[in-house]
């Protein structure tokens, strides 16, 4: 491999790669050449004006490993079946050096955080190599998550611990393979260091082993990359970041101007929506639905302190930091989105100078969600049609039920489609059928028991009100309610396996992760409900911001 010295000004060098695993990929990097750059090269904590971001170098790492990767994620961005093979693959992808066309910057954002405003925030962890151009023109942009400090770490060393890369790697797979709008992860590489975290924000700060993620996604641009330029009052830079993510991202919406700026809003009301329809399906809960943590073009992004819901909580929240206000717990998560969409529309104001185009266009988010939660849940239960009324009080005490008795909601949803319309004793069939889906069967006694019977004979005959049989019906339901997720603790014990340098597990889930909604037999102790060992260990239920 030849290599070649690139500095910056705070004498940070990293070396180029001539020939390396990237070198067939062609490297356009439209971004950092049509929007405004940070003057300055250092790399220290500091407020960057009019700018859209720095050009920022990794940090490198004593002994960078390569632990996993996505297969596919590498034949989609134009990678060789054997890329992963050569030394240059974790160099690269663990920071220590760059491919030949490739930029590292790290972009400039703020955000509103637990509903306050933040001010300046920026990839404090985050550094973009570069976006890798298609044939067919898709762009896929690279980002290195954990390579380093950069000027919007604040107090923070730009690091990242193998707990939270392995969550973020393997979620970001996962979601994919729900059909969940989603970054995408190419790598995950251990950097031979240790860092150091207070897990739970409790004064126990301590060392950890390293990691660095690679995600992939066609741009990682966030709700707050506006609201900076909106609060600072740069219009003129704030406009021509719009202009170049309506023409990169959205060129159906026709050339930039006033009226298309007010499409714009609409199309991210429009895919924010869908994307929430999404989460709530799989039971998916986010964590930290900041503004920055908010993607333009309707994707999963920052995968922090996420959770599934397992037990079915409306009220649960995985996030130790918003325990006690709840403000991005799972129910909550559809009205914080649109609340997020208002604070971006703000943002947007200064190009329209009216608010009143903004409010129509934001009313594309609720059109959109109530549309597709109904029919989400049309698929969910297995109906041919959607009855509004009736179906959603249907809906209504189903999730009433759900909540009296511990109840896997997963594991339920998945059951509930192997229930027969021909079934005549739907008490035995609670008792033998449905109670791998409560963690305490022995609570299905009393009022709560007469309840889910009285919500599950409703059901039987709102499915034999239509013309679609058990097959058709157990069909269309085990498309729309996945057999696996992953579950928080599935994560932590592929974590444990991970920090000991054996990706073997990782790999395991990968491969379950990538075909959710088959039964898959050989792998059923992955579709198990929590076991109670995990109920309140630390990485299987809440989590803090901390990585």
């Amino acid at each position: 491999m030849q290599h070649r010295t690139q500095s910056s000004a705070d004498t940070r060098a990293i070396s180029v790669i001539e020939d390396s695993a990237f070198s067939a990929l062609q490297f356009d990097n439209r971004f950092v050449r049509e929007l405004l750059a940070d003057p300055s090269r250092e790399q220290r904590p500091r407020q960057v004006l009019g700018a859209c971001y720095s050009r920022v170098t990794t940090t490198p790492v004593p002994s960078p490993c390569l632990i996993a990767h996505s297969a596919e994620v590498a034949e989609m961005i134009g990678l060789s079946g054997d890329a992963h093979l050569s030394s240059s693959f974790a160099e690269i992808l663990g920071g220590n050096a760059l491919a030949k066309g490739m930029t590292s910057y790290a972009a400039c954002y703020g955000g509103h955080q637990f509903g306050n405003w933040a001010g300046q925030l920026g990839d404090g962890r985050a550094i973009c190599l570069g976006e890798v151009l298609r044939p067919d023109g898709q762009r896929w942009e690279l980002q290195l998550k954990g390579a380093g400090p950069t000027p919007y770490s604040r107090t923070a060393d730009g690091r990242a611990v193998m707990r939270s890369s392995v969550r973020e790697f393997l979620c970001s797979e996962a979601m994919h393979h729900l059909g969940v709008p989603t970054t995408r992860a190419l790598s995950l590489v251990g950097t031979g260091d240790r860092v150091v975290r207070d897990m739970f924000y409790d004064g126990r700060a301590a060392e950890e082993p390293g990691a660095v993620v690679c995600r992939v996604a066609p741009s990682f641009l966030r709700f707050g990359n506006y609201q900076l330029l909106a609060f600072r009052r740069d219009v003129d830079t704030l406009k021509k970041l719009v202009d170049h993510t309506i023409t990169a991202h959205f060129p159906d919406l026709g050339p930039p101007n006033r009226e298309c700026y007010v499409r714009f809003l609409g199309a991210v009301a429009e895919r924010t929506a869908k994307l929430l329809v999404h989460w709530q399906r799989v039971g998916f809960v986010h964590g930290v639905m900041n503004t920055d943590n908010m993607s333009v073009l309707g994707l999963t992004i920052d995968y922090g302190p996420y959770g599934w819901l397992e037990d079915y909580d409306p009220t649960w929240t995985p996030n130790t930091t918003d325990a006690h206000d709840r403000r991005y717990c799972f129910g909550n998560q559809p009205g914080v989105a649109f609340w997020n969409l208002v604070r971006f529309a703000e943002g947007l104001l200064p190009l329209i100078g009216d608010a009143r185009p903004l409010e129509e266009a934001l009313l594309a988010f609720p059109h959109t969600f109530d549309r597709e939660q109904s029919d989400m849940m049309r698929r969910k239960l297995g109906l041919s049609t959607w009855r509004f009324e009736e179906d959603a009080e249907l809906e209504k005490e189903l999730f009433t039920a759900l909540q009296l008795v511990e109840t896997d909601m997963t594991i339920f949803f998945r059951t509930l489609a192997n229930l027969s319309q021909q079934e005549s004793d739907l008490g035995k069939w609670l008792d033998q059928t449905m109670a791998s889906a409560y963690y305490r069967p022995d609570d299905l006694q009393g009022p709560h028991r007469v309840t889910i019977l009285k919500w599950l004979a409703r059901y039987q005959q709102r499915v034999r009100q239509q013309n679609l049989s058990d097959e058709a019906r157990q069909l269309q339901m085990n498309l729309a309610n996945p057999r696996y997720v992953l579950r928080n603790y599935l994560a932590q014990l592929a974590i444990d396996r991970a920090e000991q340098g054996d990706g073997a597990l990782l790999y395991k889930l990968l491969d379950v992760l990538r075909h959710p909604y088959d039964e898959q037999p050989e792998h059923s102790e992955y579709a198990e409900k929590r076991p109670e060992w995990a109920r309140h260990r630390p990485g299987c239920s809440m989590l803090s911001c901390s990585s």
